[in-house]
């Protein structure tokens, strides 16, 4: 039982640890909120019942993301620490009662959904400001902050001050920004927090200026005049010239905090910034020293969090796209409704699976919500108000983009086209082909690939070497510049190497890593034309269904002549493994897990092959050293369970020595 226990622990902290490094440092989260406040919950309940499994690395004991090596670090003299959650009224009830003796009055504010900052005044100047970071070390982003109109450059109070703010990104901003990437075929946000969030981490203030961001004060952390309350506190900061949080009251009965919230929550959709729920804190600053804090909250304040914004909506039409594996998925096209900030007219519904087990027809009344306020999902139906004659929705028999005959295997849901040559797919290959962990194509998005097509310029991967500046700057939305960019980034991807280029050709469950494992073993394009079935097995991270892809795929003759056409205009496909400096990693295979105190994956990955070692993704009984890091996960947990030798970087240092 204690070894099932540890098990979930170390995997709901990997999960955390993933999921928390794309919300809080790559600002592009995966799942809701709801569902990683779930996964960190849960996590925190397993470690209050196991303290014999407790780490001073554990997610439940940190903050949120790291400062990014990009800018330089700021550290806070006063941490910049999150907030405890709860997601009913019952769980606010017991918070409250945990701390009221009935003499408590609380602030109840706004919880601005943005990007945390503190900003430090010196002499009554802006002097520094920084993001939150993991709550002690966070970027100085002060160049960056200076642009923003709602901070001031000068104050008239002349002590130290710090306070605490939230940077947001109007919804009107926002639209108008994502507007612009589409039509420069540009990745979207995902919402305004992102758009936030990215915006601020600019190298190039210019950028950041333009964005329009805005800003609420929350929080004073440090000021050499004393405050007797928070809403003095704040009073004090709008007497400055900041913008404070807004609609915050001072209350003391639960009857009225939860009105607040009600009031607030009811809200939400017309608000010109976005809010993802409500924050209570005690109001006396003497007694919040009383109550007291723990290592990552305070123990004085509390967020409630909004449930998923869910919206009624009539389902008109469901259109099938075919994406570049020939997979048909069918789309919801409703009537437009407002979630989350922005108006959402469409929404996946996955397969043919997912709408015949909740019966979905067009004419339905839909119920839709944001997962995690950035995807469109189709909740369920309420069929009480189904119209009569309504049909069950069918799949096509043949492919809308082609009209060839599509294909459902018997082992998984997806129906495919079985045509390789179909529009639909070479288009978004050639999407994925550009994309940035693929060859990186620059400025390659999806309105441009579009546009090159429809010119006839490029029918398949290889055609976009054989383009030239000329061809490309009299089409729609493109110049002499644009045109000269594409270029250079298109000459630039020919370096990319053999591991991103298998990646690139979007062979099926070929992913990024297994396109590197490939690559680190097989060393040329040219083997894979070669190789057998048999031998893909017998490596450690490919298993039958991955190898007759591959087999597959390399055993079209149209592949040998995309290879060929792709050699002759210069493209890598060969793996340049590190020159080799000594042997003493023969034979020997390494797994990294983790985040390295001081070195990349890379860099490790390098050094290892330099002394003639392997480097492999998943953990087996051949693996010779597993090299751990923060945050490691199931690799670690697998290591141990195999007795695989678990190594740290300062070891592994010591062996390269």
């Amino acid at each position: 039982m204690s070894r099932t226990v540890k098990q979930e622990i170390e995997r709901l902290r990997a999960q955390i640890a993933y999921h928390s490094k794309k919300y809080y440092e790559d600002d592009a989260p995966e799942i809701s909120d709801y569902e990683y406040d779930m996964l960190y919950r849960r996590l925190q309940e397993l470690e209050a019942a196991h303290p014999e499994y407790s780490d001073a690395a554990s997610p439940a004991v940190r903050v949120g993301g790291r400062a990014a090596e990009r800018f330089e670090k700021l550290t806070h003299r006063v941490p910049l620490k999150s907030l405890q959650d709860v997601f009913s009224y019952e769980e606010l009830k017991s918070y409250l009662c945990s701390l009221d003796d009935g003499t408590l009055e609380y602030s109840v504010e706004c919880k601005i959904d943005g990007l945390s900052v503190a900003l430090t005044y010196e002499n009554g100047k802006l002097t520094v400001g920084g993001t939150r970071g993991d709550g002690v070390t966070g970027e100085n982003v002060t160049q960056n902050l200076k642009t923003i109109s709602d901070i001031p450059l000068k104050i008239p109070y002349t002590g130290r001050l710090v306070v605490r703010g939230e940077v947001y990104m109007p919804r009107s901003s926002f639209e108008a920004l994502n507007a612009q990437r589409e039509a420069n075929g540009e990745a979207l946000f995902a919402n305004p927090r992102n758009a936030a969030a990215g915006s601020l981490r600019q190298l190039d203030s210019a950028v950041t200026a333009r964005r329009n961001l805005d800003i609420f004060l929350f929080n004073i952390q440090e000021c050499d005049q004393i405050f007797e309350r928070h809403d003095e506190s704040l009073d004090f900061l709008t007497e400055q010239g900041f913008s404070v949080v807004p609609f915050h009251k001072t209350l003391r009965t639960y009857e009225e905090i939860i009105a607040q919230i009600e009031q607030i929550g009811s809200m939400r959709g017309t608000l010109p910034f976005d809010i993802d729920g409500v924050v209570i804190k005690v109001n006396s600053i003497a007694r919040r020293q009383e109550i007291g804090e723990n290592t990552n909250v305070p123990k004085w304040a509390v967020a409630y969090k909004f449930p998923p914004e869910r919206k009624e909506s009539v389902l008109r039409d469901i259109i099938i796209q075919v994406g570049r594996t020939g997979v048909l998925t069918p789309n919801a096209v409703f009537d437009p409704v407002r979630l989350a900030g922005t108006s959402v007219s469409r929404a996946t519904l996955h397969n043919a699976d997912f709408i015949s087990e909740r019966d979905i027809r067009i004419g339905d009344t839909i119920i839709v919500q944001k997962a995690g306020d950035i995807i469109p999902e189709v909740i369920e139906v309420n069929h009480k108000k189904r119209e009569a004659g309504a049909l069950p929705y069918v799949m096509p028999t043949c492919c809308p983009s082609c009209g060839q005959p599509v294909y459902h295997a018997p082992d998984e849901a997806a129906i495919r086209c079985t045509n390789s040559s179909c529009p639909a797919q070479l288009l978004r290959n050639i999407e994925h082909f550009a994309s940035r962990d693929a060859m990186d194509i620059d400025g390659l998005g999806p309105a441009v690939v579009r546009t090159l097509r429809d010119a006839g310029l490029i029918h398949g991967f290889a055609d976009l070497y054989a383009l030239t500046a000329e061809q490309i700057e009299g089409l729609d939305r493109m110049g002499k510049k644009s045109a000269a960019n594409l270029i250079a980034a298109i000459d630039r991807s020919k370096e990319a190497g053999l591991s991103r280029l298998l990646y690139a050709l979007g062979i099926r469950q070929v992913g990024e890593k297994a396109a590197q494992y490939l690559a680190s073993r097989l060393h040329s394009i040219d083997a894979f034309f070669t190789v057998t079935k048999k031998e893909l097995i017998q490596m450690d991270d490919i298993g039958q269904i991955t190898a007759d892809y591959i087999v597959e795929y390399f055993s079209h003759p149209q592949t040998r002549i995309l290879i060929d056409t792709l050699k002759q205009y210069g493209v890598k496909t060969e793996h340049e493994r590190p020159e080799k400096t000594d042997n003493r990693f023969d034979g020997m295979t390494f797994v990294l897990t983790g985040t390295l105190p001081t070195m990349t994956r890379n860099q490790v990955s390098d050094l290892i092959e330099s002394r003639g070692g392997n480097v492999s993704s998943s953990v087996s009984k051949k693996t010779t050293y597993v090299l751990a890091g923060e945050k490691a996960g199931s690799k670690l947990t697998k290591a141990e369970q195999l007795g695989v030798a678990i190594i740290d970087e300062q070891q592994f240092l010591e062996m390269i020595k």
